[in-house]
């Protein structure tokens, strides 16, 4: 089986609300895609239309057929309102089949998008993380980016969560 990092495309909707989905299980939650996940019903329009890329990690099976094992987003401060003057991106949708943490595909999905928010000259990324995921949390520290301390509420999925920020400072 081979695993392969590749930009995502609609075809691959299905495989990442999977993911997403039993990530979010192993937290006693799931997916929303008539709230806090409904970006990823249109993948075009939501991430790369509006200065911002999509990814996934896709292990090839025996059989040619390809399942989403990780993914990862970014996309501009969605605050400006012409993204191509937004200074700050957005790190989003960073998920990784629980076989596939601890291993390099994590950091392989962080550096494509710290790469990309670099190249495309944005001066800062952030990352709003689900306070549950405390193990995440220790890898976006190894990763280089700082705990701000500030935590927001939201009320967009099936029940109420807290999310901490997180951010690096990118030098471009």
């Amino acid at each position: 089986m081979a695993l392969i990092l590749r930009l995502a495309n609609q075809a691959d909707q299905d495989g990442i609300v999977a993911l997403i989905d039993s990530v979010l299980g192993e937290h006693g939650d799931r997916i929303c895609l008539e709230g806090s996940e409904s970006d990823l019903l249109d993948l075009q329009a939501n991430f790369f239309d509006r200065r911002g890329a999509f990814w996934v990690l896709v292990a090839t099976q025996d059989d040619g057929t390809e399942k989403v094992v990780g993914c990862n987003a970014i996309l501009a401060d969605a605050s400006i309102a012409d993204a191509k003057d937004a200074k700050v991106c957005h790190l989003k949708r960073l998920y990784l089949a629980p076989e596939h943490r601890g291993s390099t595909y994590g950091h392989q999905l962080m550096q494509v998008v710290i790469e990309w928010a670099q190249q495309a000259r944005f001066q800062r990324l952030e990352l709003w993380s689900d306070t549950r995921f405390h193990r995440a949390h220790r890898f976006f520290e190894k990763s280089g980016l700082a705990k701000s301390g500030t935590t927001r509420t939201m009320n967009d999925s099936h029940e109420p969560y807290s999310e901490y920020l997180f951010y690096l400072d990118l030098q471009t």
